[in-house]
């Protein structure tokens, strides 16, 4: 495949999971898909807040495919604190055997990480230590989405209107009901609707969504609406690692 066909295929893939973007954007994304090699399809890079991050996932497939000699990692223990969760590492890459590393420093504690990871400091730390050393040695200039916390999204509606219409008392249309509700999560957070089917049928454990039984899509619409609403850059992540897969029939 050309190196115009490549990028037309992702920039389509872009929009059709974030819509139409600025030229500006669409700049600075064929810069990173051209020189770095990244990848929508693969979950490479994401699109929040009209700015992109590359993803863990992203550097660490750069890094394979320009022969990284190794990552060193190491506690800096004068800035841990196991107890109030506040961890931080230093990182080193090494892009060849006689490189003298490119070092990078990575933090995290309760008040800079995600609701959805509080007791797992310790890994982001780590995993922001990493992406900074492998940017570094690798001239990526962009944010990883692993370092930034939990940043605001879109403007979300009202109170009132977040609230899902509540389950019939009888058992008539009770299977509509349910895609009502899951319908009305995806247009309100305005998620991609085959993503989060393929998230759902690997939510319930099933090959198909059909074969999945009304508790488990009842759960995972829960859990959907309320991580949409806690943190929705963390479930986007979660989304896009679907991207290029086959969706299931709903």
């Amino acid at each position: 495949m050309s190196n115009k066909k490549r990028l037309q295929r992702e920039l389509a893939q872009a929009e059709k999971v974030w819509g139409p973007l600025a030229d500006c954007a669409i700049a600075s994304f064929a810069s990173l898909v051209s020189t770095y090699n990244l990848s929508v399809v693969a979950g490479d890079l994401l699109y929040l807040n009209n700015h992109w991050y590359v993803t863990h996932t992203g550097l660490l497939s750069l890094a394979y495919r320009r022969r990284c000699a190794g990552i060193r990692v190491l506690p800096v223990r004068a800035f841990c604190n196991p107890g109030m969760g506040r961890w931080a590492f230093k990182a080193t890459v090494l892009r060849s055997r006689t490189c003298k590393g490119f070092v990078a420093f990575g933090d995290a504690d309760p008040s800079n990480v995600s609701p959805l990871v509080r007791g797992a400091e310790m890994r982001v730390a780590e995993t922001r230590a990493v992406n900074r050393a492998l940017r570094k040695a690798y001239g990526i200039g962009v944010c990883s989405v692993e370092e930034i916390g939990s940043i605001a999204g879109p403007s979300q509606p009202s109170r009132e209107s977040k609230k899902l219409p509540s389950q019939p008392a009888n058992g008539n249309g009770s299977g509509r009901t349910v895609r009502d509700r899951l319908c009305q999560v995806i247009r309100q957070h305005q998620l991609d609707p085959n993503l989060v089917k393929a998230y759902a049928t690997d939510f319930c454990g099933a090959k198909t969504l059909r074969d999945a039984t009304r508790e488990q899509v009842e759960n995972f619409v829960a859990h959907l609406a309320d991580w949409a609403e806690k943190d929705r850059n963390a479930l986007l992540c979660q989304l896009n690692s679907y991207l290029g897969q086959k969706e299931g029939a709903a």
